[in-house]
């Protein structure tokens, strides 16, 4: 089972291209299939492992409480991508995650602050000094481009072009888009820049990183979560609140402004235009919630139930 993950990760690496984040995740749920297996006695083998195991695995999974239907979607697409894998290959002669059902259920909405919410974000950071400047320039890039927070802190000098008001970023499947930066952003941007220097070791030529850390080094993912919940307390924000909020909260308001869905996938970098699509529920929600609270005959039947 392990051999047959790290060949199947050396393929995604190699052969599809995929992102060293992309990878991580397909490791990290085959290896809690593997573990699963371990733990109930259950045959290791890849070539033994047929559709009732993986239907328990699922079961399993939800027994937990701790799993939320999507994350047991992507868990079996992980499993019948690794099959299919494997089937390609010869090392198994059928695919057992593709005879199991996708779990059903109501798809969970993303969730995005509101503007004012937004706001008493940007406004957190103290600017007197080079990491607050960093990290308003961070949150300020985030609303403004939609970007991922991967995509975000993989970022290089060169790819930025704020005369232009452009930014090259390589999303998904190595795929190079464009991404426009508004001017708040670039404003927050330039003042990061002319503080940048600070974050550097003494001695060492600057790297090409955009986004360091207080030692220099590149900026992780991680940290930037960490940033994010250390304002969300700071500004008493109550609801949870990630990077990929920011992504959310940047194609629900621009939706709600009027913007074209098509353009918005294009921002996102989207590859289907259903994923984006997700965002029209969340506008619709919002727009009964107004209807619910403002048309006499909604409010006759809240007063009456």
């Amino acid at each position: 089972m392990y051999t047959s993950i790290d060949q199947f990760i050396d393929y995604l690496t190699l052969e599809r291209g995929a992102s060293p984040n992309t990878c991580r995740a397909y490791r990290k749920d085959l290896e809690l299939f593997a573990a699963f297996l371990r733990e109930k006695g259950l045959p290791i083998d890849v070539a033994k492992i047929d559709y009732l195991t993986i239907r328990l695995y699922l079961g399993h999974l939800y027994q937990g409480k701790w799993i939320k239907r999507t994350s047991v979607v992507r868990k079996l697409a992980t499993l019948r991508t690794f099959f299919r894998y494997l089937k390609r290959e010869g090392i198994v002669e059928k695919n057992p995650a593709k005879m199991v059902a996708t779990p059903k259920g109501g798809k969970d909405l993303p969730h995005a602050l509101t503007v004012d919410e937004v706001f008493r974000f940007l406004d957190a950071p103290d600017v007197s000094g080079p990491l607050g400047c960093r990290d308003r320039a961070i949150l300020e890039f985030l609303y403004s481009s939609g970007l991922r927070v991967g995509e975000l802190t993989a970022l290089n000098l060169h790819d930025l072009d704020l005369a232009g008001g452009m930014v090259r970023v390589m999303g998904k499947g190595r795929k190079e888009r464009l991404v426009p930066i508004g001017s708040k952003a670039i404003e927050a941007l330039r003042s990061y820049l002319a503080r940048r220097g600070e974050l550097m070791e003494q001695g060492k030529s600057a790297p090409q990183y955009l986004f360091l850390n207080r030692r220099g080094g590149r900026l992780t993912p991680r940290s930037v979560g960490r940033m994010i919940t250390k304002y969300r307390l700071q500004r008493g924000i109550v609801r949870e609140t990630t990077p990929h909020t920011f992504r959310h909260s940047f194609a629900t308001h621009l939706l709600d402004a009027g913007a074209d869905l098509r353009g918005i996938q294009e921002l996102l970098g989207h590859a289907s235009l259903s994923t984006t699509q997700q965002y029209t529920h969340v506008s619709s929600a919002k727009l009964m919630e107004v209807y619910d609270r403002t048309h006499p005959r909604a409010r006759k039947r809240i007063k009456d139930a």
